[in-house]
């Protein structure tokens, strides 16, 4: 009996690795493990099918219909569908099922298809050819047939088809590049490495001849994490194991590159691999609007069931007495009389409920979709949106939140590559309180690289110590950056330099190749790194070769990497750099004070910093830091945890050698974008990673700062001289002091907060609340509120999202927009209500996981003031619009109950009450929706405060609800009673023939559908022509269908009750004369309103349509909206002068117009009207009058 597995189990357990299950073991070609080793458990795992479909040809239907029912007004309308089927209603099942129908079809059909170009996807790449060696050959097959275990053959320029371990390389050293573009978008060449002991495999028999397992965990999403370990079977000796790690992982999705082939062992397949488990769907978001027409929604169900109560209850009421329960005309079958009262009134709820179901607007949901859908392609299509650089545009990730973009009142931005260009440029380093500057001017003349080591100097003598090569080499050798000879990109070689080859840097980090090209230009230049050998060339221009020993990756945590390296003399050296918080205290001799003086200085210059210091190690202490570093990369579990134990007992014990200062410039138009964002009432916070003193330089030079903004600083640094209760506490009377004091001076101070994170994790901590100091949260948010800006500098990628978090669920609920360009900015761009991706050097992770990705920050102030603006107003146009004109629709059946006995008779006919919704009145809001323009985008961009006019979801407030609710209910009650007064004389026509029900019903509906329709074209500001023909064509149809709905005698149906109803109503004269005066007076009260609202107490946006309309006209005024001064020359002499496309204008020499304006004109800058903003021109053909700048008065 075997007892191995029992024994490898309780092994396992009794070392303490009870969380085995969470590893999975790869047998290597499929091959067991040899006799006395770990016995031979077959797993399952996935094929390398990847499906990122949704449905199946089998489960399209019941699912979709599962899905789409889970909405509760589709529910909805199904009950009442099936209540229709079920008893006898008023109206046939036809009136809501065919709605219905159309919604459920339209959607299914739209989901269907977007299906289908994922199964496509999906189909290509799953019949991807791929080579697996098999049998010492290399077979073809197809990528999803791959397996686990498979060894797996790919050539230069080809994809990786599954996560694999990395095996052997056509190169010598056993590396291979790869590029993961489609996962991260970083597009530099990453190294990775093959396993020690396989790399010397160069031939399908030697990789198939491989006995090997694999243990590893099991598949988790992270791209940058793998912890696993290669146990490799040779003849009868103990497993040689080697550990994995993220170094040794090919990802799915990855490029080879400038390697001819590579052996790799699929460890992960399917929809297992890193990149399927990344793609997976996001929580979804749900808009303010969104949430508004739940809310309404509930309103008018409400309604509705107030509704069909009221009716009930009325009709048991009316029919009280024995002559109205039974008229002479309608009697009850034996049924009917024997069924208990109690059960006919349900029924006849029921029946109310479907009569007026249709005040609830079901087709409002499929038009807001198509809305968003049609409307986001406004945003791709943006010319002024396109970077030619990238040769890219914005992008929609997610069409649900376009209005949300008109909402927000905070943005949060990363800094580096997102207000930054994160090109860095190395500016002069700082050697033991030493600087130098490469290429420096001394007398006159440019030194060259090599001469500016030893004269720019700021110390006497300048003479070269033994610390300044340790500091250029330690640049050299500290970092991950590639060296290529050569590189072809769109057919043209790089790296050719006058017919000569010539090298350049490749990195995942812009710093470090900044540094590295740094180095060469002061003399030192790296060359490569061969045989794990790193070769440098010295201001001597001898070559120095250092043995890479050990790498200590920079992560987010430490802020800082190290290298340990072997000199030719057999002297182990650890190099570091890292940010100067990570460094210092790590740091027992070297000139501390002065390097830290220079780096302070260079932060508030607004420079990006880096301290370098290094340690020379014994052979006993490198064999100590080997052992800690072994250990930690061989344990399966917790190895992060143990490399980062490890790496703090290492890094220890620095000599200080000196610090580099890089650029990183400001992004164009990134001050200009922010002022705009602060004029438009949107509150601007940074969140970074960088030191104080260069964060708070780069908000100065973007303006989130002014020079006159008092900082108000909550950092770690203060709060070791105060506590932070006493620091918080001072703020917040320093805020709320000066607050009082602007509530009663026209001069309001400007505070700008800046937060450390080591003091927000304090703040943030949960044990204060309960402490006897009261909410740190609610104190710190109350100085944030009256902060105009706010900059959090220090911040992990976790704080970030936290940050966001804090703001989102503070009382005021506001919208949040977080943008950023980096993998580090994920969890807020998820966490915030809008998330913009910037599509930068970082890589593409931010973009990807965004809901809007664009090219550059400077895009945000069009998205946010322009499309952001648009979308909100009309989709709010559209909501409030849909609730109105089903009001109008359905009130009349209501009050028409109270003349018919409450016989639930209905007013219209049943293709009236089908088609109002779909056909009749559906084209010109879905038009309007996506074409309105109510002010210009010139305008919009010009002035960002109009963004304040929609702020707070001021279009779909309950104030604004219930205006439109009472229209509509006003509208309805002139149709209604208007109809039944002209009606009151029943011989209508001139033959003497009297109207019936159902012409009185037309009538209504006619009148309905001019006035609704005719309402919206009051609204529309921008006029095109499909404005024109959608909207007089809608009601043209509805006369033409009327009549041919009329005029025939339609066989399939079982009645004719509308026939020559509508030819008859349009031949009385009185019945024309009452459809123009109902629509008339149902218009006037709307139009009234809005007359005395513009008049009396414009908004800011009314007041841009006014000025906008002058400028359109002969006589246009050239002001900004809220500026204007009195002042007026006048003029005998002329001179003419052609504006553009303007007409001539007379300009009169007398005239007290200044020098700059004439010369301004004189150059041609009068061709622009708008550049004449700042001087106040009235043009007219005779001649103008001119306003000269003055005091900002409002008007």
């Amino acid at each position: 009996m075997d007892f191995s597995l029992l024994r490898n189990i309780i092994s396992r357990y009794c070392a303490g690795e009870e969380n085995w299950v969470d590893s999975r073991t790869v047998y290597i070609g499929h091959k067991e493990p040899p006799a006395g080793a770990e016995a031979y458990i077959p797993q399952r795992y996935p094929n390398n099918r990847i499906v990122s479909s949704k449905y199946t040809f089998w489960n399209f239907i019941p699912k979709n219909l599962f899905e789409q029912f889970r909405r509760i007004a589709n529910f909805y309308f199904l009950v009442i569908f099936l209540v229709q089927l079920i008893i006898d209603t008023p109206t046939s099942p036809v009136t809501s099922g065919l709605p219905l129908f159309f919604v459920i079809t339209v959607t299914a059909i739209k989901q269907g298809y977007e299906d289908w170009l994922r199964h496509k996807a999906d189909c290509s790449l799953n019949e991807c050819p791929v080579d697996v060696v098999q049998q010492e050959k290399v077979v073809r097959t197809q990528s999803h047939k791959l397996r686990v275990g498979d060894i797996v053959m790919v050539r230069e320029d080809e994809t990786f088809p599954c996560d694999l371990i990395f095996l052997s390389s056509s190169r010598d050293d056993g590396t291979c590049y790869v590029t993961t573009t489609s996962l991260d978008g970083e597009s530099s060449h990453k190294t990775y490495y093959a396993v020690p002991d396989t790399m010397a495999f160069k031939t399908e028999q030697e990789v198939d001849s491989l006995h090997a397992t694999i243990e590893c965990e099991q598949p988790q999403p992270d791209l940058y994490k793998f912890v696993g370990r290669i146990n490799i079977y040779k003849d009868k000796e103990e497993p040689v194991s080697r550990t994995l790690g993220a170094e040794n992982l090919l990802l799915r999705g990855a490029t080879l590159k400038n390697t001819q082939h590579i052996y790799a062992v699929a460890v992960y397949t399917g929809m297992e691999t890193k990149m399927a488990l990344n793609y997976q769907s996001k929580s979804q978001k749900r808009s303010a609007v969104e949430k508004s027409m739940n809310a309404f929604l509930i309103v008018y169900l409400f309604i509705l069931i107030s509704k069909a109560v009221i009716n009930t209850v009325l009709k048991y009421a009316w029919q009280w007495s024995p002559d109205r329960d039974e008229p002479w005309y309608n009697h009850r079958t034996e049924n009917e009389r024997q069924r208990h009262v109690v059960i006919r009134a349900f029924t006849d709820f029921l029946a109310f409920m479907v009569l007026f179901n249709y005040i609830i607007p079901v087709s409002m949901y499929v038009t807001v979709e198509m809305q968003k859908f049609l409307g986001s392609y406004f945003i791709t299509w943006d010319e002024e949106m396109f970077d030619e650089e990238l040769g890219q545009g914005a992008q929609v990730n997610t069409s649900d939140l376009n209005e949300e973009l008109g909402q927000v009142e905070y943005v949060f931005t990363d800094k580096t590559g997102t207000l930054t260009e994160n090109n860095m440029e190395f500016i002069e380093c700082c050697v033991d309180g030493n600087v130098y500057i490469p290429h420096a001017i001394c007398n006159g003349q440019i030194l060259s690289a090599a001469s500016s080591i030893d004269m720019i100097d700021s110390s006497p003598g300048g003479y070269r110590r033994e610390y300044e090569d340790l500091f250029f080499r330690a640049l050299c050798l500290c970092h991950t950056v590639q060296v290529k000879e050569e590189e072809t990109v769109d057919g043209i070689k790089r790296g050719i330099h006058q017919g000569r080859p010539t090298s350049f840097y490749i990195s995942s980090s812009p710093d470090e190749v900044a540094l590295v090209e740094g180095m060469k230009r002061l003399g030192y230049t790296y060359l490569r790194l061969k045989d794990n050998y790193m070769e440098i060339l010295n201001k001597d221009d001898e070559i120095e070769r250092f043995e890479l020993l050990h790498v200590l990756n920079f992560d987010s945590v430490r802020r800082r990497m190290s290298v340990i390296v072997k000199s030719i003399s057999g002297e182990y050296l650890m190099f570091c750099k890292g940010a100067d918080s990570s460094i210092f205290p790590r740091v027992v001799s070297g000139k501390v004070e002065q390097v830290k003086a220079h780096v302070e200085q260079n932060a508030v210059e607004g420079l990006r910093t880096l301290c370098v210091a290094y340690r020379r190690l014994s052979e006993s202490e490198y064999q100590e830091a080997c052992h800690y570093l072994t250990e930690a990369k061989l344990a399966l579990q917790d190895r992060e945890q143990r490399l980062a134990q490890a790496y703090d007992v290492i890094e220890r014990d620095f000599v200080l050698l000196g610090a580099t200062a890089v650029e990183d410039r400001l992004q164009e138009k990134a001050a200009d974008t922010i002022e705009s964002l602060h004029k438009a009432g949107i509150k601007v916070w940074v969140l970074t990673g960088d030191k104080m003193e260069t964060a708070a330089a780069t908000c100065y030079a973007s303006k989130l700062f002014r020079r006159s903004t008092q900082i108000l600083e909550l950092t770690k640094k203060r709060t070791k001289e105060q506590s932070l209760h006493d620091v918080l506490f001072e703020l917040n009377r320093t805020v709320l002091r000066q607050r009082s004091i602007s509530g009663l001076s026209v001069d309001c101070l400007d505070f700008g907060l800046i937060i450390d994170g080591a003091t927000l994790s304090a703040v943030l901590k949960p044990s204060q609340e309960v402490s006897g100091h009261g909410n740190y949260r609610e104190i710190f948010l109350e100085i944030c509120r009256n902060c105009s800006a706010v900059l959090c500098c220090r911040m992990a990628p976790l704080q970030k999202a936290q940050i966001v978090k804090l703001i989102k669920s503070s009382k005021e609920h506001p919208i949040t927009l977080a943008v950023g360009d980096g993998a580090n900015d994920v969890s807020m761009i998820l966490e915030a209500h809008v998330g913009i991706g910037i599509m930068g050097k970082e890589g593409r992770q931010a973009a990807r996981n965004s809901d809007y990705a664009i090219p550059k920050f400077k895009h945000l102030k069009k998205m946010l003031l322009v499309h952001g603006h648009y979308y909100y107003i009309r989709i709010a146009e559209l909501v409030q619009y849909f609730f109105y004109k089903n009001v109008c629709f359905i009130f009349p059946q209501f009050l028409y109950q109270f003349f018919c006995g409450f016989s639930q008779q209905p007013l219209y006919d049943t293709a009236y009450l089908t088609l109002y919704n779909i056909s009749f009145t559906s084209l010109p809001i879905l038009l309007y929706s996506l074409v309105e323009q109510h002010v210009t985008i010139d305008t919009l961009k010009r002035e960002p405060s109009l963004y304040r006019d929609i702020a707070k979801n001021s279009l779909l407030r309950w104030p604004v609800f219930l205006y439109w609710t009472c229209l509509g209910v006003f509208d309805a009650v002139i149709f209604f009673f208007g109809a039944y007064f002209l009606f009151d004389n029943t011989t209508f026509t001139s033959n003497g023939q009297m109207f019936g029900n159902w012409t009185f019903g037309t009538l209504i509906f006619t009148v309905l559908v001019f006035t609704v329709t005719l309402k919206l074209a009051l609204d529309t500001c921008h006029w095109t022509w499909i404005n024109h023909f959608v909207i007089w064509g809608s009601l043209l149809f509805y006369v033409i269908f009327s009549l041919l709905w009329g005029g025939i005698i339609w066989p399939f149906l079982n009645y004719q009750r509308m026939y020559y109803v509508f030819m008859q109503m349009l031949s009385s004269g009185p019945a024309w004369l009452s459809i123009i005066l109902l629509i008339t007076v149902s218009l006037l009260p709307d139009v009234i309103k809005k007359v005395l609202c513009r008049a009396i107490c414009p908004t800011a946006t009314e007041r841009a349509q006014v000025s906008e309309k002058l400028l359109s006209g002969s006589a246009a005024e050239l002001t900004p909206l809220s500026f204007r001064r009195s002042y007026k020359g006048r003029s005998t002499d002329s001179t003419l002068l052609h504006l553009g496309a303007a007409e001539t204008l007379s300009l009169r020499s007398s005239s007290p117009l200044p020098q700059k304006l004439l010369a301004h004109l004189a150059e041609g800058g009068g061709s622009d009207l708008t550049s004449l903003s700042p001087y106040m021109l009235r043009l007219s053909g005779a001649g103008f009058a001119y306003y000269a700048p003055g005091p900002e008065t409002p008007v």
